[in-house]
């Protein structure tokens, strides 16, 4: 049986944006998305992003870090890589710089382990870039909405999403929700966390949180998660083109009004 009760979170909160973008209104032209898509080209550890406990890995905080919201960042750049020819992961160094950078966090300072929101850490990502890594621009699919979310993991090779778990998700091998009942089964009753979404099928999605593949069914998603990001990479665009009837023109021009 799985246990992540030592495992760190890191989503304190999450930030609205009444003009944030809405996915839906740039693929009204497209087809509806595959009934299955999985990205994650067989990988099975995609590593802690300083995420996790890791005492071999001195001096990057062997007890982890909150900072969940940069590491669902740095697997996505693995997925996209790893399906445009060579995976690549962003070193620890770089991880840090980004937590310090975006998030607050003073190396040394517990203080200061925090944790960060996802919104801002995605516009620090758009302007600033990570690791020679590109965002170039994010639209917010409806989480509720399962066919949206499974349109923007299909188009642009996942989802990076904000999940407020229950207690009982740190010693289940598969997220689902426990009995209503159940005080430890209450969404957020563990805390809020930031993970990257790259494979579903009929009956379940599968992230990644600390490095590793885990599968929740449909009622933990519809119960649990609450925040959902489309990300556009250069690294994907570029190499794969912008999908026929995804209106990027309108959606670039928009995101360029909102974040003045």
């Amino acid at each position: 049986m799985a246990n992540h009760a030592q495992m760190k979170l890191g989503r304190p909160f999450i930030r609205y944006d009444a003009r944030q973008l809405k996915l839906a209104r740039y693929t009204q032209a497209l087809p509806p998305p595959p009934v299955a898509v999985d990205w994650m080209k067989g990988i099975t550890d995609f590593g802690m992003m300083l995420n996790g406990p890791d005492p071999s890995n001195p001096p990057f905080a062997p007890d982890g870090l909150g900072d969940c919201t940069i590491a669902g960042c740095a697997h996505a750049v693995q997925i996209w890589t790893a399906n445009l020819g060579r995976m690549v992961t962003i070193p620890d160094s770089a991880i840090l710089a980004a937590y310090e950078q975006w998030d607050g966090y003073s190396a040394g300072d517990p203080s200061t382990d925090q944790g960060g929101v996802e919104l801002d850490v995605l516009n620090a990502w758009r302007k600033n870039g990570l690791a020679g890594h590109q965002l170039a621009a994010f639209a917010d699919p409806n989480p509720a909405n399962l066919e949206e979310v499974r349109q923007a993991i299909s188009l642009f090779g996942g989802v990076y999403i904000g999940l407020s778990l229950p207690v009982t998700a740190q010693k289940q091998d598969v997220w689902d929700m426990g009995s209503p009942d159940d005080p430890d089964a209450v969404p957020g009753s563990w805390g809020g966390h930031c993970v990257y979404v790259p494979k579903y099928d009929a009956n379940s999605f599968t992230c990644i949180p600390w490095g590793a593949p885990k599968q929740m069914t449909l009622a933990f998603w519809l119960k649990c998660c609450d925040e959902a990001h489309t990300l556009l990479s250069d690294d994907w665009l570029s190499a794969k083109g912008s999908p026929a009837g995804l209106d990027l023109m309108n959606l670039q021009a928009d995101l360029q009004v909102v974040t003045r």
